[in-house]
């Protein structure tokens, strides 16, 4: 079992733990971490890019600081451009070269193909397909979304995406522009149709280990989020055997020793995963 692991201290990212500063727990029981690394696994990288009527100047600020975004990339790293607003297209494959990519980014405008709305969850399963589909076996699997968090989910609630990220093995990383903020939560005893669901990019990235973030300046947010990426751990474990199958829960904490030098550090790693016979 792969774990992304980042550790943050405020804006702070955390960048020299080791193997002996993280702690796993699988359905609570600690296991053995059996692989540790950081910065040394290839990536790749989807740009899934919300292109509704809101968002055109968003997306524009995004592709004009593409190059240097992507300058924290590797080689053997690949990023792949998708655009939505009610439906969902893949712009660009995989790619390594990311002058390409970037080029790319320049010419992801709205398509009437696409349709009129903004179906968030809808885009992120077809997203999660691609992942799983398209992106290589070796390496850590990232979906960085820009959206403004803005539109209306039908039967396609925040427990399905989830899931599906976590069979694709990705994390989601969220730029939030505009005006979206978390939906509050919901008022005990206010009843919620469950077929319509506000969006909630904030949700969807802490569940799957990914950190969402209000977009101030994309000159600041895209390469900075490219970088956190780019940085982050990974770790391996074995999966304990069981003959259940469902979800199973995954925690990741630091060690004693690093709490005490790291004591208001956030660990964000994904909250578990689906056993399949």
């Amino acid at each position: 079992m792969r774990v992304d692991v980042q550790v943050a201290e405020g804006s702070t990212i955390v960048m020299d733990l080791t193997q002996d500063d993280f702690v796993v727990f699988d359905e609570k029981q600690q296991q053995k971490i059996l692989y540790f690394g950081r910065d040394a696994e290839p990536v790749s990288l989807l740009l899934l890019l919300d292109v509704s009527g809101s968002m055109k100047k968003y997306v524009d600020q995004v592709a004009s600081v593409a190059r240097e975004a992507l300058h924290y990339l590797k080689p053997g790293d690949k990023v792949a451009v998708m655009v939505f607003s009610k439906g969902s297209m893949v712009r660009q494959d995989f790619s390594g070269d990311f002058d390409a990519v970037a080029r790319e980014l320049h010419n992801a405008n709205w398509d009437e193909r696409l349709g009129s709305g903004t179906a968030i969850n809808d885009a992120l399963v077809d997203a999660s397909a691609y992942m799983r589909e398209k992106a290589d076996e070796a390496g850590r699997r990232s979906i960085v979304i820009l959206t403004d968090n803005l539109g209306l989910n039908y039967q396609s609630p925040d427990d399905k995406v989830i899931q599906r990220l976590y069979e694709s093995d990705t994390v989601l990383n969220a730029m939030v522009a505009g005006k979206g903020e978390r939906p509050a939560p919901i008022r005990p005893g206010h009843y919620v149709n469950p077929d319509f669901t506000p969006p909630d990019v904030f949700h969807i990235a802490d569940e799957t280990g990914g950190e969402a973030v209000k977009m101030a300046r994309a000159s600041t947010t895209f390469p900075e989020m490219i970088e956190h990426i780019r940085t982050r751990y990974s770790l391996q474990y074995r999966s304990p055997e069981s003959g259940a199958t469902g979800f199973r829960s995954i925690r990741v904490e630091l060690s004693p020793q690093a709490k005490m030098r790291h004591p208001t550090a956030v660990v964000r790693a994904r909250k578990g995963y689906f056993l399949t016979r």
